[in-house]
């Protein structure tokens, strides 16, 4: 049994899609097994690799967006008995660009290193967060930004919903449609509940948000510039809404609280903690 369940979103963009998961397969596929979401694509936009497709109209209307997106994902393994069978979930948004080498690999040797870790991102070579963990490195963080995470099932379970769980609620608050500030609250949920979030610099990812930019229409979204504005007008105010939080300043301050507090709990893993 593979030890990673790796989840790649596509909404109309089939060629993209497929060819990301064909470099995942030749890298890691040794670790790996793929799963596709249709996050509302058009019948004739399919991916090669589809699992599922989400087709009924609000979807195909809107799309899914990452939150609703994973979350019917992680809801198909569970409710077809499959999720159990994994021991992390590997959540791709399919614009990402992963290298050549066994990238995987080096994530989950990175969560055997460090078994307190619930989230773990692999560095983009743009991120500032490079200079602070150095080469070959992992640092713990509360805010980090999701282009490729490797979460661990038993931080998933001490996080997810369990009595209804739907693509609405699974992992991500679905209300938060275009997902602002949505990988923060997962971080937060993972210090109060003892699991770190980290970077890593063994492993490397980047995003080629082109996509977005010149295929918006292909995708079925706004421009980029219009998408940006809605993610943070509609974010704000279910950020309001459901913390009582005036900007992401606060919510990263919060989160912050608990990254604290975790190293009083951990004081021996003082030496991944940034300043």
């Amino acid at each position: 049994m593979k030890p990673v369940a790796a989840i790649v979103l596509n909404r109309n963009l089939p060629e993209v899609t497929d060819a990301l998961c064909e470099r995942l397969e030749r890298s890691s596929g040794d670790v790996a097994d793929i799963f596709v979401v249709e996050s509302g694509s058009d019948r004739d936009r399919l991916s090669r690799r589809c699992t599922w497709w989400a087709d009924w109209p609000e979807s195909l209307e809107m799309g899914l967006r990452y939150p609703r997106g994973f979350n019917f994902a992680l809801s198909r393994l569970l409710a077809e008995g499959r999720y159990g069978d994994y021991e992390h979930f590997l959540l791709l948004v399919n614009d990402a660009e992963i290298p050549a080498e066994p990238w995987v690999a080096a994530l989950l040797e990175v969560m055997r290193e460090h078994p307190r870790v619930g989230i773990l991102s692999p560095c983009s070579r743009t991120w500032g967060e490079r200079e602070l963990i150095g080469p070959e490195g992992v640092r713990y963080f509360w805010h980090m930004s999701q282009i490729a995470w490797l979460l661990r099932r038993r931080y998933v379970d001490d996080v997810r919903e369990l009595e209804e769980p739907t693509y609405m609620n699974f992992l991500y608050d679905g209300e938060n449609f275009r997902g602002y500030e949505s990988e923060i609250e997962l971080v937060i949920k993972g210090y109060i509940n003892d699991w770190a979030s980290a970077i890593t610099t063994r492993a490397f990812v980047d995003e080629d948000k082109n996509h977005l930019v010149t295929k918006h229409q292909l995708i079925r979204t706004e421009p980029f510039e219009e998408s940006v504005m809605k993610c943070v007008q509609e974010g704000r105010r279910w950020m309001r809404r459901k913390y009582g939080f005036h900007s992401r300043w606060c919510m990263q301050m919060y989160a912050k609280l608990f990254y604290e507090s975790f190293f009083v709990n951990y004081p021996y893993l003082a030496p991944f903690r940034i300043s």
